[in-house]
């Protein structure tokens, strides 16, 4: 291994665990977003089931979460 390629691997790895930390910080600004963007948020008793319809329907109008993709999901089991 050449002491140029010794050097990269630390800076590889730094580079790679700022950019996890980046994700993980994007990751939960779009949540709290998504959270706080929720019409069940601003209910009095949002456990309880819609009374209407027309309830339902506003209470399920706030943003939906992306799920990955079925391959996706099967390479964290």
């Amino acid at each position: 291994m050449s002491k140029a390629a010794r050097h990269t691997n630390p800076l590889r790895q730094i580079v790679r665990t700022l950019a996890a930390v980046l994700a993980e910080c994007a990751y939960a600004q779009r949540r709290m977003a998504e959270l706080n963007t929720a019409p069940d948020r601003y209910m009095f008793d949002p456990a309880s089931p819609p009374d209407t319809y027309a309830e339902f329907l506003y209470r399920t109008s706030g943003v939906l979460r992306r799920e990955p993709a079925a391959d996706a999901r099967a390479k964290f089991r």
